[in-house]
């Protein structure tokens, strides 16, 4: 009787501890959140290839740049002066909607860059050079996507003044119609005014005088032109 006894507590003793292990494999076992996160200075995210004005050669001191341009612009671009490497963010490609471009190379463009600088570099005042061209830049692609230019010619008359001429207007095809055009004429205007020019001018067709009307721009007088053949024309500098 006693041996029967003992093996009921036996069979029972089994039977609990087999209970027991499969309720121990059914439980859900709560995952740590810890395995599937990174420290947050590993944590990959889009990077912005834009390069800040602070880390590029520029052509000119860029507080000639107005504020309100630059506030009138959409958030995603940046206006300039033109960059010594502006050549490897397509400046030249978009100069193209205006006439054909030769691809000097970049050292050429670094080159012609350079002599647009003033002569004496240490002393870069506004009335100490003579080439201002800008750029417009996409923040997100780092890319020219407009430009323009105003020289500055310093005459006799007028009490030794000065005028702006502005030139080369451009702006990438696939950026038009969003008043970049109208931004880079401010900034040019602005500079030139800002240098001391009594007047700004420009050429113009016959279908763009509108738009520079709304710029504040008069038609006036007539332009003339003289091109140079191809055998007389000069060598590059």
């Amino acid at each position: 009787r006693q041996r029967e006894l003992e093996e009921v507590e036996t069979r029972a003793l089994v039977i609990n501890r087999c209970m027991m292990a499969f309720s121990f494999l059914s439980y859900p076992v709560p995952i740590s959140p810890r395995i599937h996160t990174r420290p947050p200075s590993t944590i990959t995210t889009s990077s912005m290839p834009f390069t800040p004005d602070s880390q590029l050669k520029l052509l000119f001191p860029s507080d000639l740049i107005p504020n309100n341009v630059r506030e009138a612009l959409p958030s995603d671009l940046h206006v300039r002066p033109l960059a010594s490497d502006d050549y490897n963010r397509g400046h030249l490609e978009v100069l193209k909607v205006l006439s054909v471009v030769t691809d000097p190379g970049l050292e050429a463009y670094k080159q012609h860059f350079e002599s647009m600088l003033p002569a004496n570099t240490s002393y870069r005042s506004s009335r100490g050079q003579t080439y201002y061209v800008i750029s417009i830049v996409s923040r997100e692609t780092d890319k020219v996507v407009a430009t323009g230019t105003v020289f500055i010619e310093r005459k006799f008359l007028r009490g030794l003044g000065s005028v702006g001429h502005i030139e080369d207007i451009a702006v990438s095809k696939d950026m038009q119609g969003k008043k970049l055009g109208l931004r880079v004429i401010q900034t040019l205007v602005a500079i030139s005014e800002a240098v001391g020019c009594y007047k700004t001018i420009l050429n113009c067709s016959d279908e763009n005088i509108p738009f520079y009307e709304k710029c504040g721009f008069k038609k006036k007088e007539n332009e003339m032109a003289k091109y140079a053949s191809e055998s007389s024309t000069p060598g590059r500098l």
